[in-house]
């Protein structure tokens, strides 16, 4: 799986996916793009999941006709220690995504 994490994301977040390829938004050179441009470039670029904390994102957004799937993280705040007690419910929320899903994982 292609993953590809948004810049809102602490950059270390990537290392909780040994096995899938993932990249941050300023890896793949993306940097400073607007949520629907990203989310173009994005499948462009093939990845299959993003993972954000923007919470406005599916609003702003018509996401089902989209071929990436989304996942919006719930957390305290996007340091990496209010993010990973969501992991788990993340790698699994991301096992089950199909294209055009967003899915909500944390509190």
């Amino acid at each position: 799986m292609k993953i590809l994490l948004d810049e809102c994301l602490p950059r270390k977040f990537q290392r909780a996916f040994p096995e899938h390829e993932c990249q941050t938004v300023p890896e793949a050179g993306f940097a400073g793009q607007k949520n629907g441009h990203l989310i173009s470039l994005a499948e462009s670029a093939g990845f299959d999941v993003f993972p954000t904390m923007d919470k406005g994102l599916q609003y702003q957004q018509n996401l089902t006709v989209r071929p990436i799937a989304i996942v919006i993280i719930r957390a305290r705040s996007n340091r990496l220690v209010d993010i990973l007690p969501c992991l788990e419910e993340c790698r699994s929320a991301m096992r089950a995504l199909r294209p055009g899903s967003i899915i909500r994982v944390g509190s």
